[in-house]
């Protein structure tokens, strides 16, 4: 079965960066859409970053200027560069993809979370 398999989190002082990677399991599956999303203690899912298909990417206000979401085709992997990291940051984050394979969609897949922790 097709897999969403994250990487990259860890701890990391203020100001600090982190790169997240996800990358699909299987290389019969390609990314068609595929958003970050995170999960603070106490709060709701919100989406971080997306990117679907050629369009331009799109932040989430609080992050925009310090993300940058991308895409490597060849490696079928999305990655979320986190720069100028804030302790607000800190979350479990998951990447969240609509694959394709062949002629046919597959929806609502979700990597597994990877803790970030942003210290003061």
């Amino acid at each position: 079965q097709v897999q969403l398999v994250e990487s990259g989190g860890g701890l990391v002082q203020a100001g600090g960066s982190l790169r997240l990677s996800c990358a699909v399991s299987d290389s019969a599956f390609r990314i068609n859409a595929m958003g970050w999303f995170r999960q603070a203690p106490g709060k709701q899912r919100e989406l971080v970053a997306g990117i679907a298909g050629d369009s331009s990417p799109n932040y989430a206000d609080s992050v925009k200027g310090r993300f940058t979401i991308s895409r490597d085709n060849a490696k079928n992997t999305v990655y979320l560069q986190m720069n100028s990291l804030k302790p607000e940051d800190t979350a479990v984050y998951y990447c969240h993809a609509d694959l394709v394979s062949g002629s046919s969609y597959y929806y609502n897949y979700w990597g597994q979370g990877t803790q970030v922790t942003v210290s003061s």
